[in-house]
């Protein structure tokens, strides 16, 4: 817990000044608060005597500390809301700057759903917690012992009452929170589930409609909701159970007071109690118990928080898979590849995902990669610019292994447009953008013409600075296609890689676009995944995988003259028969 606290303080930082005073502010309403009741009773003593000077002196003075306490109370509530919310900001940041630097690996471990929750509810919570830490929780310590200090100076046979009364409501309440506990750890799990399910629903919501699994969803979506309800149920039920066991312990005190203390007054003669002393009494118990009961909050809302800030100290405490190494190669000579007998798998104990792969792909070349689904095409793109690392071998780029480069560095010098194409909120000049943040308009207008983009943009009303809804939902899977084509080649890198990002345009375009690569990026590494021969034909190499293994390569000739798998596939695919599909 130690360490959790420590992690979570470091991002305090600019707002540690309001994170001191908001506790101060708080000792001095509190001490304020404490002074009224003393005052008061010395106003009712002082109303059975005949001079109203007295009276109207401690009047002024209850004014003046009621103010004083106001405005201690205001501070205290502004410098609070100031630490907690930046608190929060911070650790929000904190925790999405963290996550730019994870691996594919690492978003794998925490799944995206967890990391959305982490960065909502559990910043939330923990927000939550420290505005109540530098307000009640250091109120309610100080009310008690501060209350039980002048409710011992009126009466100390009376303080008894408290004394005794405390410890037995504390132990009734921790006895609720222990068994609370547990439940609240459980809930945070299942939240996790229930954003999963959203996510996957809003995400795929077109598949959805098309398979008309609506129901199917809704019913998925209502067990998750079912089960977090259920268990927060379970919870509030034994935190209900906090305010009438303290109103019990409340209106027993008060009972107690109110007639020990009556009875004092009437059989003694002396002067030992007074009816002013009696108030002021019952005001310090009301204050003593009310702490008690907000004690029993705190100790709800850090049970809570606990388990988030558990959460979120787990991902800023994440050794990153992949990490930059010291002093690492700032400069990549070429487009040059080389695997070098490489495997690969996602877990240690998992089986191999890549076996042994032997390549070399001189710069400035052109490689077309064909293969079933799941012969781990993608797994292999993927290494170059080392969104996963090789588990064995050595993978080379420019004649450096992928490992020596600082990370920046490679992968600005890769350029990748995955199979989920992915379009930003913005204009189209925007996302284009993403490849170069200073780019002009004239190298965009350029790009965007190789990739056969220019066109289409141009009818748009907006032109380039057409709006894209989140998703890039309002343009065609073709069009978005060529916009992300265009952005990556915006980068100028020295290897780019196509995991079959021409698979919705038609094959006059996916020709164009592969001959403005030959004639404007000859020096550029082209590495093309594609569903169609017709797409990777004119290639330097093709090579076949099949169950993590290179099983052919050669050029579209070569492999059609040796009549293996790339062959099958060629002639399934223009004989015009239906069988059975091999992609």
């Amino acid at each position: 817990m130690k360490h959790i606290v420590s992690a979570l303080l470091g991002s305090v930082r600019q707002y540690k000044k309001d994170s001191f005073l908001a506790p101060l502010f708080v000792g001095l309403e509190v001490v304020m608060e404490c002074l009224l009741p003393l005052l008061m009773a010395d106003v009712i003593d002082s109303m059975s005597g005949a001079s109203m000077t007295p009276i109207v002196k401690d009047a002024v003075a209850l004014l003046i500390l009621a103010l004083l306490s106001l405005l201690f109370g205001t501070m205290s509530g502004v410098t609070a809301a100031t630490a907690s919310t930046g608190f929060a900001k911070n650790l929000r940041q904190d925790l999405f700057f963290k996550v730019q630097d994870f691996a594919f690996l690492d978003i794998d471990r925490f799944s995206a759903s967890s990391l959305v929750t982490r960065l909502t509810t559990d910043v939330t919570n923990v927000q939550n917690a420290y505005g109540i830490i530098l307000r009640i929780a250091v109120r309610t310590p100080l009310m008690m012992i501060f209350a039980v200090a002048m409710s011992l100076t009126q009466s100390v046979r009376m303080s008894m009452i408290f004394i005794v009364m405390i410890p037995v409501a504390l132990l009734a309440l921790f006895g609720i929170i222990f068994k609370a506990m547990p439940i609240f750890r459980r809930i945070f799990r299942k939240y996790d589930a229930l954003n999963n399910s959203v996510q996957e629903n809003v995400s795929g919501i077109r598949v959805v409609k098309a398979f008309v699994r609506e129901d199917h969803e809704i019913e998925k979506f209502h067990a998750a909701s079912e089960d977090v309800r259920k268990d927060f149920t379970a919870a509030e039920k034994l935190i209900a159970m906090n305010f009438p066991t303290l109103s019990f312990f409340v209106y027993v005190a008060m009972m107690l007071i109110s007639f020990f203390g009556a009875l004092i007054i009437v059989n003694t003669k002396g002067s030992e109690f007074s009816t002013g002393e009696l108030s002021a009494l019952i005001t310090y118990g009301m204050q003593i118990l009310m702490s008690v009961m907000m004690l029993s909050m705190i100790f709800v809302m850090i049970t809570m928080a606990a388990e988030s800030a558990k959460r979120i100290v787990e991902v800023l405490d994440h050794e990153g898979s992949l990490e930059s190494p010291e002093n690492g190669i700032t400069e990549v000579k070429d487009g040059s590849i080389v695997f070098d007998h490489v495997n690969f798998r996602y877990s240690n104990h998992g089986n191999e995902v890549l076996d042994d792969i032997e390549l070399t792909i001189p710069s400035g070349k052109t490689v077309g990669i064909i293969g079933a689904t799941g012969s781990s095409k993608s797994t292999f793109i993927q290494l170059i610019p080392r969104l996963y690392d090789v588990t064995g071998g050595k993978l080379l780029v420019g004649g450096t292994d992928v490992r020596d480069y600082d990370l920046k560095t490679l992968r600005d010098s890769v350029a990748v447009v995955l199979q989920k194409n992915v379009l930003f909120h913005g204009t189209i000049r925007d996302n284009m953008r993403w490849g170069k943040k200073d780019a002009t308009d004239e190298e965009i207008i350029r790009v965007c013409r190789l990739a056969q983009a220019d066109e289409f943009v141009q009818q748009f009303p907006d032109g380039y600075d057409t709006m894209i809804d989140r998703g890039g939902t309002n343009v065609s899977g073709g069009q978005k296609q060529r916009l992300c084509i265009a952005r990556a080649l915006l980068k100028h890198p020295k290897i780019l890689i196509l995991d079959d990002s021409t698979s919705a345009v038609d094959t006059r375009t996916d020709a164009l676009i592969r001959k403005a690569f030959r004639e404007e990026i000859p020096e550029t590494t082209k590495i093309i995944i594609a569903q169609r021969t017709s797409s990777v034909e004119d290639a330097d190499m093709i090579i076949v995988m099949d169950d993590g293994r290179i099983v052919e390569r050669g050029t579209h000739e070569e492999l059609m003259n040796r009549g293996g798998i790339y062959r099958e596939i060629y002639d399934s695919q223009n004989s015009g028969s239906i069988g059975e599909e091999v992609m």
